[in-house]
């Protein structure tokens, strides 16, 4: 497993206007502005594959990027119009995407609520992982997301985790069982308590 202590020299200017130099940038229309004098301190992981279960096409980017046809595919037709987007997405070979500048507030939790505050858009940064509600990622995906976290770890002032599943219950299932929480916490050495009390 990859871990990237926040104190590595790899950490270094790896941020411009919260930006990651680690990823690959595909600006998304779909942000706003955080509220002023937000706290950004949450990691809120999801996943997403287009159509369910198939993996390795663009049309997660271009959903990001409200470019997807809707037309080719009966699932999308659900979706037409949808305005949505991440800060990051992780395919399964662990290229990393990044959608929406940290300083900004991605669309990715919708109506959501966690240890007491709402809208958890406002104060988190949402990480999509390539993959199937409940499915298993791959460790590529693991090593990516251990180094993209730890850069977050250096930048913001992360206290707290939690997936989509966690902030919107019963609306929303991802990233699901198939995703180790304990391994993501381990390789970040962070505290077991940031983790959502279901995983612990």
């Amino acid at each position: 497993m990859l871990q990237i202590r926040m104190r590595d020299p790899i950490q270094i200017n790896s941020w411009h206007e919260g930006w990651y130099r680690c990823a690959r940038h595909l600006p998304s229309p779909n942000f706003g502005a955080r509220p002023a004098g937000t706290t950004v301190d949450m990691l809120l992981i999801h996943s997403i594959s287009l159509p369910p279960g198939e993996f390795g096409n663009n049309h997660v980017q271009n959903l990001f990027t409200n470019q997807l046809e809707w037309d080719i595919h009966p699932y999308f037709q659900a979706m037409r119009n949808l305005q949505v987007s991440a800060h990051f997405y992780i395919c399964r070979n662990g290229t990393l995407w990044q959608f929406v500048s940290c300083e900004q507030r991605a669309w990715h939790a919708g109506q959501s609520l966690y240890a007491g505050r709402a809208d958890c858009n406002n104060y988190s940064i949402g990480i999509e992982l390539e993959g199937l509600e409940g499915g298993f990622f791959e460790p590529l995906q693991y090593d990516t997301l251990a180094a993209l976290g730890a850069a977050i770890l250096h930048k913001y002032p992360i206290r707290q985790m939690a997936g989509h599943e966690h902030v919107a219950p019963g609306r929303k299932s991802d990233p699901g069982p198939g995703f180790s929480w304990l391994l993501f916490q381990r390789s970040l050495g962070v505290p077991a308590d940031w983790l959502p009390t279901e995983v612990r």
